[in-house]
């Protein structure tokens, strides 16, 4: 279905400028009326158009401070009016109301200013109320309206207009309307979610969430589910931050794997030492601190080897060629950095399928943020999991206290089970992990599959005796039973780190001190599922 008419009379009212000039040249080409505010009034007439100005339209000037500008009926009326309603019709003629037929409107930039920690005042004057008011009117009353919010979208409107006689097909029309709501509804998002924020409400009335497109993907975690990655208004580096330099199109599966590395090795300040992550489904199956990033990514990947193979690897300093050259040894999906010097650039290169992105920064791991997560019929909404183990009052419950270089691993492994899924156990020795043991069910089994692997790593580099000998042990959260640090204590470890807070505290404290163990509590629980 074609629109009635061609179009004749289009209003351009734009933040972004993108290309305006040159469709509003296109338009004027077809012949079409032009009418702007502002900003955009101003481009286009120093762009040599004939545009008449919104007040000329309205007879009201623009006032305060331009807050009040296109809030009239000859503005909402031209939008809002069906053409083929008889009454509509007579409105139009007994006010001096002319039909709009485009609406081209891109809103305030409150996005980017929240992005850039504008001031409060500064984030005020940049929500828009005349532009989503058209928006919304115009995709109303898409029948006879086409509109568009979106520069890119410039080029498909003049080509349909092209192929349909200066018109629009409605099939057409209804795919602008539909994006239009999207748009509106994440810009309401990001106010809002800002608005609750600023004003420390933790659980508002409503709750919107809202993405810009930043990629479809070929698929979710299986073949046949669709997915899409949207990237918020949160200024986080990480993958929607990250600029691919080389490789094949991510999937679904490899930015969640990238993701979680990327916040893991986040962990780790680069000023104090270089860390290497190596994930695999989500989980960190090799974490190391060492001088070097070379160092540490070969005492991570000395914990599981088996594992890192088609992993994704993180890492928290500028990515250097000596690293490159380790990690290029073995196939890896992603390799994830701050930065990345042309000499790694190059060795990287040489393999073609692997992903290696730069994300310009490591994200705060202290920051404060929101997390959500889907239910039937809901949302499960959370602040970020942003306790940090270096600011933690870590408690000695046993007779012996750890020592140095035990305390310093139990930070360590602390910060790593953080990342890790709940059930969570991770062995740590020397500042890298020997052992880890995942989302199992049962706590004890993720301490025997963790001392299992460790054993197995062992073997596989030569070793006489398991990894776990002599290391520390981490739990996300407490021990319900003694039998899950009786299991770490039959691995060899000789300290443990958890967060306490058991009824069977004492009894698995008298196990402990039974065993010659070292034990800290954090107070703190880190259940990632």
């Amino acid at each position: 279905m074609i629109a009635a008419a061609p179009i004749t009379r289009a209003l351009l009212s734009v933040s972004d400028k993108t290309g305006v000039v040159d469709f509003a040249k296109a338009l004027a080409g077809r012949g079409v009326e032009l009418i702007s505010t502002g900003g955009t009034y101003k481009a286009l007439v120093e762009g040599g158009l004939k545009v008449k100005e919104v007040s000329e339209l309205t007879g009201f000037p623009e006032m305060m401070d331009g807050r009040v500008k296109t809030l009239h009926p000859k503005v909402h009326g031209g939008l809002l009016a069906i053409r083929s309603h008889a009454e509509h019709r007579a409105a139009m003629a007994a006010h001096d109301i002319a039909p709009i037929d485009l609406l081209v409107v891109n809103l305030y930039p409150f996005e980017a200013t929240l992005a850039r920690g504008g001031s409060f005042e500064d984030l005020i004057e940049n929500i828009d109320i005349g532009g989503p008011a058209m928006i919304r009117a115009a995709a109303k009353n898409h029948d006879d309206v086409t509109v568009i919010v979106d520069v890119a979208d410039y080029d498909e409107v003049l080509a349909e207009m092209a192929e349909n006689e200066g018109a629009t097909t409605l099939a057409f029309r209804r795919r602008l309307a539909a994006k239009a709501y999207a748009r509106t509804g994440a810009y309401d998002a990001a106010i809002s979610n800002w608005f609750a924020g600023t004003l420390e409400i933790e659980a508002p009335a409503f709750r919107a969430i809202g993405g810009t497109l930043a990629e479809a993907l070929r698929y979710g975690e299986n073949p046949h589910q669709s997915a899409a990655f949207y990237v918020t208004p949160e200024k986080r580096f990480g993958v929607a931050t990250a600029t691919q330099l080389q490789g094949k199109a991510l999937s679904y599966n490899n930015l969640n794997d990238t993701d979680a590395a990327f916040e893991c090795v986040a962990e780790f300040d680069p000023a104090k030492s270089a860390a290497v992550v190596i994930v695999k489904h989500a989980n960190p199956c090799g974490v190391a601190e060492a001088p070097t990033l070379a160092q540490a990514y070969e005492k991570a990947l000395a914990c599981d080897p088996v594992s890192a193979f088609g992993g994704i690897i993180a890492v928290n300093r500028e990515l250097d060629a000596d690293t490159a050259k380790k990690i290029v040894e073995i196939f890896t999906e992603v390799i994830v950095a701050p930065a990345a010097s042309k000499e790694a650039i190059a060795i990287i290169s040489a393999k073609k399928n692997l992903r290696l992105l730069v994300t310009g920064g490591l994200p705060d791991p202290r920051a404060e943020g929101l997390t959500a997560k889907t239910l039937a019929g809901g949302l499960l909404v959370q602040g970020r999991d942003n306790a940090v183990v270096d600011d933690m009052a870590l408690k000695v419950v046993t007779k012996r206290a750890p020592s140095e270089q035990e305390m310093a691993d139990m930070r360590f492994a602390f910060r790593v089970a953080k990342h890790v899924k709940s059930n969570a156990i991770v062995y740590a020795k020397d500042g890298a992990t020997v052992g880890v043991g995942a989302g199992q069910m049962s706590r004890v089994d993720s301490a025997r599959i963790a001392a299992a692997k460790a054993t197995d790593a062992a073997k596989a580099a030569g070793l006489a005796e398991t990894l776990t000998k002599g290391s520390v042990v981490a739990s996300d959260a407490f021990f319900p039973f003694a039998d899950g640090l009786e299991a770490a204590v039959a691995a060899g470890a000789t300290a443990v780190i958890q967060p306490g807070g058991s009824q069977r505290d004492a009894e698995v404290i008298a196990a402990a001190d039974a065993a010659g163990l070292a034990m800290v509590f954090t107070g703190i629980r880190h259940f990632r599922h």
